[in-house]
């Protein structure tokens, strides 16, 4: 197996994964700060950059701490893609392009992006030459093990997708049709594993620290990307680079920390996107996040749901704290 086609800090590195509506920069540098080796943007539209839209720029700009860093794109056309990855490449000049092979919604597959790309390797092979001769930078996929069942195939879109010249693959280990449903098969990520001689990161299920050790060992994979499990808990990655050493994994985080980090999660996202209401009811949904666990996790989540701004959200979290009830976290 090839080594990773950009620096990393370890043997097997932590990828924070391109979420839409959460790999947003303040979030990509927390993860950083716990200890995600390497973030990925949200996944941004070729069609977008290469029309100089403003909001989809905005959305691939990143500070020097968040590096490394890949800028992820999505489109079906082969043409749009390259003028994306040129775009991505002058401007923002990030440590790898990726191409998304790999998202499930509906408004993206209906043209044939992400995950819709994968009914046709013809489309998928094209797509991933055209960004590959259209940048100097390294280029990597993200895709699922299929778009159905009948159109499983893991390892033959990943070979494809190394023929083209994709330098590391990350593989979401569920076909299209089984968005979230049911378990990620991470046999298939070990087949593709064996299978490529470019870096091969798994995805899917890793929702504790225990669970990146695990896919490490079962599947074989150069590194472990982390998707839903790192919401309201950045920390995922300190802890599974903990284990990952051979260490004991820290303590989990009481209630006081958790408030710690989320509000200084807010007061960053308040920072780039503007201190608006709107601002405010965007990040409502990370704030539920980081109440997970808690007792009275519910009460406080509905609470929190309501908010408009982060003085309500400070004081929030200071009656909680008052009340006892951060005494201890519910099983």
């Amino acid at each position: 197996m090839m080594a990773f086609p950009y620096a990393v800090a370890h043997d097997v590195p932590l990828f924070l994964a391109p979420m839409a509506g959460v790999s947003e920069a303040p979030f990509r540098r927390l993860c950083r700060r716990f200890g995600a080796d390497v973030v990925v943007s949200e996944f941004l539209s070729s069609e977008g950059l290469r029309r100089g839209n403003e909001r989809t720029l905005e959305m691939a700009a990143f500070a020097a701490e968040e590096r490394p860093i890949g800028i992820q794109l999505f489109g079906s056309d082969p043409s749009a893609m390259a003028e994306g990855a040129a775009v991505v490449t002058e401007v923002f000049a990030p440590e790898f392009v990726d191409i998304n092979f790999g998202c499930p919604v509906k408004k993206v597959v209906k043209r044939n992006g992400g995950s819709g790309c994968l009914k046709d390797l013809g489309l998928v092979a094209a797509i991933t030459r055209a960004v590959v001769d259209a940048t100097r930078l390294p280029v990597t996929v993200k895709i699922r093990s299929g778009w159905d069942e009948e159109l499983r195939d893991p390892v033959g879109i990943a070979r494809t997708c190394e023929d083209a010249g994709a330098k590391a693959l990350t593989l979401h280990a569920r076909t299209r049709a089984q968005l979230y449903s049911g378990r990620a098969r991470w046999d298939e990520i070990a087949a593709v594993v064996r299978a490529l001689r470019i870096p091969v990161i798994g995805n899917g299920d890793v929702g504790k620290a225990e669970d990146v050790l695990r896919m490490r060992d079962e599947t074989g994979c150069a590194g472990v990307m982390i998707a839903r499990g790192s919401f309201g808990n950045p920390w995922i990655f300190s802890e599974a680079r903990a284990l990952l050493e051979g260490l004991s994994k820290p303590p989990a985080p009481g209630a006081a920390e958790r408030f710690e980090v989320a509000l200084a999660h807010a007061r960053l996202t308040l920072e780039l996107d503007g201190d608006t209401p709107k601002t405010v009811v965007e990040f409502r949904k990370h704030l539920g996040w980081y109440a997970r666990g808690l007792r009275g996790a519910a009460e406080l989540r509905d609470r929190l749901h309501h908010v408009n701004t982060l003085a309500e959200v400070e004081r929030i979290f200071a009656t909680y704290l008052d009340s006892g009830a951060a005494a201890a976290v519910a099983s």
